[in-house]
């Protein structure tokens, strides 16, 4: 334990129920910039444990959220002003472990807080106390709504005018955010269709109320479409890219729209992109009244935290079903451990995950949590 210089903190830097904060952890690091993430990243064994300012909180994180777009921020593509050595990781749940003098008016160190912000792969995050939000407990559940969850429910309460009898498209339904566009969707009433890679994954889709599954597998995605929604399909919540962009985009309806909240088919791509027929677009828009709209979460914060009371209501009503892969069907086992973040961003790239991909990072310390 080290000691805290300025006294008027010192009783705000409570060791932890007997446990003390070490002074250095683990974290991971963007030391170069790469859409290749073990080539982009490298977990340090030492950097020093930060300390929280006068309105912060110091995080012990317990769980971390693995995200598509770890990818992208990994390869610069979301400031290109920003050069390496830089943090990463975009969501965690943890304890508060101390905390800043004017922090402590809402705050308590042992409290479950969960946060969005850049630099969750380590084993401490400052986190500022306004971003925060408390937490009833540590729970994983809790991370899937932070970026997941926040997404789609504002995309589609925003840009998706759901109505009782629409039919929704979801791709990638089984995913992180998925699952939760396949629920919000039916608890508007709505008819949903959900796109995904596995009969197993077909299986939680029909769990959740998904209304018909194709298996892009074994299925073809277009003729389905074709011949069960000769009518085109209202709404899409579409994450893939690619050539399921362009399949999605002419199976929209008359006055359709289309909600891109992300491409990952290209993510690994040195430019992050993956082809599409854009050529015929002007024309296929014009032909149906239809639109395309993109949602990137950041540009809708004045909604965030409305959005993510009534999703942490529901999660703790059991009225939404919270799915978390900790990766225990993966080859070598849970993801346990920052070492383990770069198996689990692989796991995601396979296409292998149902529900959000969690990485829990266990910690030594005496703790009597």
């Amino acid at each position: 334990p080290r000691p805290i210089l300025d006294m008027s903190y010192s009783r705000h830097f409570l060791d932890f129920q007997g446990s003390s904060i070490p002074s250095s952890m683990k974290k991971l690091v963007v030391t170069k910039m790469s859409q290749n993430f073990r080539e982009a990243v490298t977990l340090r064994q030492d950097s020093p444990v930060p300390l929280p300012g006068d309105g912060d909180l110091l995080v012990r994180n317990r769980f971390v959220g693995i995200n598509a777009s770890d990818i992208n921020y990994s390869a610069g593509r979301y400031d290109a002003s920003v050069k390496p050595p830089f943090d990463i990781g975009f969501e965690g749940v943890g304890e508060v472990v101390a905390l800043g003098l004017s922090a402590s008016a809402d705050y308590t160190v042992g409290q479950a807080v969960a946060y969005v912000k850049a630099g969750s792969f380590a084993e401490y995050t400052v986190v500022p106390a306004k971003q925060a939000v408390p937490l009833p407990s540590v729970k994983p559940e809790f991370l899937t709504l932070m970026v997941s969850g926040a997404t789609a429910y504002i995309s589609l309460k925003e840009l998706g005018e759901l109505s009782e009898g629409k039919k929704v498209l979801v791709t990638a339904a089984a995913g992180g955010t998925g699952q939760f566009a396949v629920q919000l969707a039916k608890k508007a009433k709505c008819h949903v269709i959900g796109t995904c890679s596995s009969d197993e994954k077909g299986g939680f889709l029909k769990s959740i109320g998904c209304d018909r599954t194709i298996n892009y597998k074994t299925e073809n995605v277009e003729s389905v479409l074709r011949n069960h929604y000769p009518e085109g399909v209202d709404v899409v919540y579409e994450s893939v890219g690619g050539k399921m962009f362009d399949l999605a985009l002419n199976s929209l309806a008359t006055k359709g729209r289309l909600i891109i909240i992300g491409f990952i088919a290209g993510y690994q791509n040195p430019t992050g992109l993956t082809p599409i027929k854009a050529e015929s677009l002007p024309a296929k828009l014009l032909k149906k009244s239809a639109s395309i709209r993109g949602f990137f979460l950041n540009h809708y914060l004045s909604e965030y935290k409305m959005a993510l009371k009534h999703l942490l209501e529901m999660c703790e009503r059991g009225d939404l079903v919270c799915e978390v892969d900790f990766g225990d069907m993966s080859p070598e086992g849970k993801f346990t451990g920052l070492e383990s973040v770069f198996r689990a961003v692989d796991y995601m790239y396979m296409g292998k995950n149902i529900g959000k991909i969690v990485v829990e990072l266990p910690h030594s310390v005496n703790s009597k949590l």
